[in-house]
């Protein structure tokens, strides 16, 4: 474990990172020509999120030598969640990026820090909204400095939840299954585009439940933000065994406490589990 300096000096580079990060993808939306292209013929990705990636994992490798990346645009490969023997940074660098391509505010950079597949450090930055979400194990969440906590939700009926959609359109059913059962047992909707977001909006209570099947990328750091605000975070479907908790995305169930079990069963039942 990490001790406790260390752990202060990883938040603060993290931070750090994420507003340097931020305020390249800003700079280069408002002050550039944007440049797109498509990851496997489906997935939007701009020159962008390239840039902020290289800067992210050329700064965590300057400093942390020794260090594991699994970063959505230059480091994807997933089998790093399964080797926890080195310490692991999960990297988003433009979180929202179908959002950013169209000029919406709804984007976000996320860095999260893990050691043995847990998640000790997480930071969230909203450039165009000028927002950061941090947290680290054990001390709880905060929003641009100021500690934040779940709605309090207890009712699934006077509930908001939010999920997403994937780029491929090819098995859909199930999506739509849990969407509808959602949508007749809660109160309403909201679809953002940054799952890192929707998380952290659970977090400050501006959603009670988010659901989704995302990469560790996408929720690493926010999943820890919303742990520390006193969210609950879990699957409504099983964790394969020897999988980290923290680093598993399919679906993922993040809500406020009282409403966590109710909303598992409900999308269980929507999605033909045992």
């Amino acid at each position: 474990m990490t001790n406790p300096t260390s752990v202060n000096e990883i938040t603060d580079f993290a931070d750090s990172l994420a507003r340097e990060a931020g305020e390249l993808i800003r700079r280069e939306r408002e002050q550039n020509t944007l440049r797109t292209d498509y990851k496997e013929q489906t997935e939007l990705v701009t020159h962008a999120d390239v840039l902020a990636d290289q800067l992210i994992t050329a700064a965590i490798r300057k400093r942390f030598p020794g260090h594991r990346i699994l970063s959505e645009e230059t480091m994807p490969d997933l089998s790093q969640a399964e080797h926890l023997d080195t310490p692991l940074w999960i990297v988003d660098p433009i979180d929202g990026t179908v959002n950013y391509a169209y000029g919406h505010p709804q984007v976000a950079v996320s860095i999260a820090y893990a050691e043995k597949g847990r998640v000790q450090v997480g930071v969230v930055h909203a450039p165009f909204s000028n927002e950061t979400f941090l947290a680290r194990r054990g001390n709880g969440a905060t929003l641009n400095g100021n500690s934040i906590q779940h709605s309090g939700a207890t009712e699934l009926r006077q509930s908001l939840f939010a999920t997403g959609f994937p780029y491929t359109k090819d098995n859909l059913q199930p999506l739509v299954s849990r969407l509808d059962a959602m949508i007749h047992q809660c109160r309403d909707l909201r679809r953002i585009g940054s799952a890192a977001l929707d998380i952290c909006w659970v977090a400050c209570g501006r959603l009670d439940i988010y659901y989704e099947n995302v990469s560790p990328w996408d929720f690493a750091a926010a999943r820890l933000i919303a742990i520390e605000a006193g969210a609950k975070a879990g699957h409504f479907s099983e964790v394969p065994e020897g999988y980290p908790a923290d680093l598993w995305g399919r679906d993922i169930l993040i809500s406020a406490p009282a409403i966590w079990q109710p909303v598992r069963d409900l999308l269980r039942s929507a999605s033909g589990y045992a």
